[in-house]
């Protein structure tokens, strides 16, 4: 009889477990919007900020500057994999990214390898870079790299379009060949 009891308590156990973790997935709609980095934030897709010495930028929901690659320059991802775990590209979840206003170009998406949706500004897809070491600061404008066989040079996005110019850094970058 004894044994009977332990296989009951256990099943009760294996049922809790199971109802824990379901709580703790998250596949459904708590009605939390997702912000464009992924968060849980209900806050503009882009934004415009000045930062010293490199003047107005645009800037996802917690402020970090926005670049875009040269070579994506026509739209089609080619930041993937390693690159894009240096370049995080901003993505929004269903909903159309939302800027603020001071923008000269229009916002939109464009569907990743993965299948999530990127944020693009005047067709130019935007990322950050984890190298910035807070909000409102630039490092990586004019910063050349190199993933496997895919050159990459990356300028800060501004609110009239990507910049052209590799001197307006606030802190000084150098390239780098990460595989």
């Amino acid at each position: 009889m004894r044994s009977k009891k332990t296989y009951t308590a256990l099943a009760a156990l294996a049922a809790v477990v199971v109802l824990v973790i379901a709580a703790c997935g998250g596949g459904g709609d708590n009605g939390a919007e997702e912000s464009a980095s992924g968060g849980t934030d209900a806050a503009t897709t882009v934004s415009v900020s000045n930062v010293d010495g490199v003047g107005d930028v645009l800037v996802d929901s917690e402020g970090s500057a926005l670049y875009a690659s040269e070579q994506e320059a026509d739209g089609m991802v080619l930041c993937t994999d390693v690159c894009a775990s240096i370049w995080v590209p901003l993505t929004v979840d269903g909903d159309a990214p939302t800027g603020s206003d001071g923008l000269a170009a229009d916002l939109g998406v464009v569907t990743r390898p993965e299948g999530t949706q990127q944020v693009t500004f005047d067709g130019r897809l935007l990322y950050t870079f984890v190298e910035d070491p807070e909000s409102d600061t630039v490092t990586g404008n004019g910063f050349a790299d190199t993933f496997g066989d895919q050159f990459f040079e990356w300028h800060v996005a501004t609110p009239t379009g990507v910049s052209t110019s590799s001197a307006n850094s606030s802190m000084s970058a150098t390239g780098g060949d990460y595989l």
